[in-house]
């Protein structure tokens, strides 16, 4: 007798989802997590819940492979039937699978990516999701970090994105992303914090004095808009650095992004 498949853990999510709305998240992932993908024989690469449409996964595969040529990406579906309408999208080193939470690959990704996937959980569920794909990574080695959960959330289409970035032992940084010239001020990203973050932007927590010396230093910079919101953006985060863990440099700062660690930012509670 055939042996029956395992349930996929999770929900099915609202499934929007539109082209090139995760290029900030999927540029930052093959310049920081490129090298550990080179290193890997065959990486591979898992985009979960990839939605209605197949458009985000495509184009993860494009992006990974101008860092790492030999990444194949696997996205992975709650929904039977959003992995049914993928199926004519397979190509070379890009295959759909019905699943959830628990990875259903025989070999550990070197790379989860779960953009707007936890966004309907309750936030008690995160920590839990968290550590159920961590275990699920590529485990760390002694010349390799291990892989890669990214997860966070983005607007419809993609100007602002948050993210937070875990490895085999939890949580390492989190990295905002927005496109410059729609930006008011940097605690607009509040409303795009992943659901780890979004009910701390309170008094008392961490996350909500980041944003708001994110938003002074703004301020304070506010003579280089002259020269465009790109130096302005410059000048903030270098102003940032004197009271936070930054963990980028000014190559990552120039395309609108700021990355933190964790530790400064993770709930009191």
């Amino acid at each position: 007798m055939k042996a029956r498949a395992a349930t996929p853990v999770g929900t099915v999510t609202r499934g929007t989802t539109n082209p090139n709305r995760l290029r900030r998240m999927d540029r930052w992932i093959a310049t920081t997590h490129g090298a550990e993908l080179r290193r890997s024989d065959a990486p591979v690469a898992v985009d979960l819940g990839y939605g209605a449409a197949p458009w985000t996964a495509v184009e993860l595969l494009q992006r990974l492979r101008t860092a790492a040529p030999r990444t194949r990406v696997v996205g992975v579906e709650i929904d039977p039937a959003r992995v049914a309408a993928a199926k004519p999208y397979e190509r070379e080193g890009l295959e759909f699978r019905h699943g959830g939470f628990e990875i259903p690959l025989p070999k550990r990704p070197s790379l989860i990516r779960a953009a707007n996937v936890l966004r309907q959980y309750e936030e008690a569920e995160v920590a839990e999701v968290w550590a159920r794909l961590c275990t699920r990574l590529a485990p760390a080695g002694a010349d390799s970090r291990g892989g890669l959960l990214v997860e966070g959330t983005c607007d419809e289409i993609g100007r602002r994105h948050v993210w937070v970035a875990l490895g085999p032992e939890g949580p390492r940084t989190v990295t905002f992303a927005t496109r410059l010239g729609s930006l008011d001020r940097p605690s607009d990203l509040a409303e795009r914090l992943p659901k780890a973050l979004i009910h701390r932007n309170v008094p008392g927590e961490p996350v909500h004095a980041f944003l708001r010396d994110f938003d002074r230093a703004w301020a304070a910079a506010a003579p280089y808009a002259s020269y465009g919101a790109r130096q302005r953006w410059l000048r903030a985060v270098r102003d940032l650095t004197a009271d936070w863990p930054v963990t980028d440099g000014a190559s990552r700062w120039r395309q609108g992004e700021v990355t933190v660690r964790w530790e400064a930012l993770a709930p009191r509670s």
